[in-house]
């Protein structure tokens, strides 16, 4: 049935199937950025956390039921952290994107996004009944120009990434004053800067100073820094009122498990206990990528540009017979190859000083 279509990934160099990680490999590809998904006393800290209750599963939406109490202590705990009025925890990042902006952008709002946005952001803008317009990546100047020529009789609203998941640089802070002076909704997606970024390792808004205001909307996910699975959006009580009466993920799929739940708070809680010290260990990573690379990272993500797919998955393969892993993107994910090499904080810095000498032997 789908032969021919998966005949030409298979020409093109595309064609994708799912990778074990190997456990003797150093893992230079996930997103686990502060290894916290190989602590496992948090893991057992979660374990009795859930099994203090008389469910361990939540059994329904979170409007029928399945909000539970370890939801609500995680919302309250990220709430007061991040300084913002509510919070609503999600499955996925996936799921948290594609509900929040299907759900927002109604007829007569319009979209600013930014072209390098997560893909499940770009699925939404398929879904919305309001208009988008796509400025050019990281540009204020563009986003300035196109808020400006844009006809719009009701919202505008603009969506950013903290940390960029490919090319791994950082939304400018002139994005929070863009949005002020146009009257435009903000959300950021602190999925790669949650855990990596600011003087409480809680992203960009931490790192940027910035209060958070009525109009500022903040999505994270707990699959990566967090070491566990999930997602969750922080905002006002309006917003995030709406979003529970609006957000199909919210009201029709089944409520974040409780075990992923707990675990990310316990890998929340854990980062803010431990900060001094990850930092210091985040800011040594970088210091051996900025040697090797001529650039300092903006977080955890390092790309490495490559002058072909061949050569990518090449490159990749021999670091893997080599003992380590990263990750070889190629289009459509991003316009031009590159290999990805994930910084996270239990790596010595010695097998990074490694990895990029290799590629550069290879490249």
């Amino acid at each position: 049935m789908y032969q021919k279509e998966l005949n030409a990934l298979r020409r093109a160099n595309r064609f994708r199937a799912p990778v074990m990680a190997d456990a003797d490999a150093i893992d230079m590809a996930s997103n686990d950025y502060l290894c916290l998904a190989h602590k496992k006393r948090l893991l057992k800290r979660a374990c009795k956390k859930v099994a203090a209750y008389p469910w361990h599963g939540p059994k329904s939406s979170l409007m029928v039921g399945g909000y539970h109490p370890i939801h609500r202590d995680f919302e309250t705990a990220l709430c007061r952290a991040n300084g913002f009025a509510a919070g609503t925890v999600v499955g996925s990042g996936f799921l948290a994107n594609l509900g929040m902006i299907e759900a927002m952008i109604r007829r007569g709002d319009v979209l600013f996004i930014d072209e390098s946005y997560h893909a499940s952001g770009m699925a939404a803008t398929k879904l919305v009944q309001g208009d988008v317009v796509t400025f050019a990546h990281n540009d204020m100047a563009d986003l300035v120009a196109k808020l400006a020529e844009t006809e719009v009789k009701g919202r505008r609203i603009i969506a950013v990434e903290g940390i960029y998941s490919m090319e791994g640089d950082r939304v400018p802070r002139e994005v929070f004053e863009i949005a002020e002076w146009f009257d435009a909704l903000l959300i950021v997606d602190e999925a790669h800067s949650n855990g990596t970024v600011g003087p409480n390792l809680l992203g960009v808004f931490d790192l940027y100073d910035i209060e958070p205001k009525p109009n500022h909307i903040k999505m994270g996910t707990l699959g990566k820094a967090y070491g566990s699975y999930g997602a969750y959006i922080l905002g006002s009580d309006e917003v995030i009122a709406y979003l529970h009466n609006r957000a199909k993920p919210l009201i029709y799929a089944t409520a974040p498990s409780l075990i992923d739940t707990a675990l990310a708070h316990e890998g929340f809680d854990y980062i803010r206990k431990k900060r001094e010290k990850l930092i210091r260990k985040i800011e040594k990573l970088r210091d051996v990528a900025e040697k090797a690379t001529g650039r300092r990272p903006k977080g955890m993500i390092v790309p490495v540009p490559m002058p072909d797919i061949a050569t990518t998955l090449k490159v990749r393969d021999k670091l893997k017979a080599a003992g380590y892993e990263t990750g070889a993107i190629r289009p459509p994910t991003v316009k031009h190859p590159m290999l990805r090499v994930i910084l996270r904080s239990c790596v010595k810095p010695k097998h990074y000083e490694r990895v990029f000498g290799m590629i550069g032997e290879m490249t």
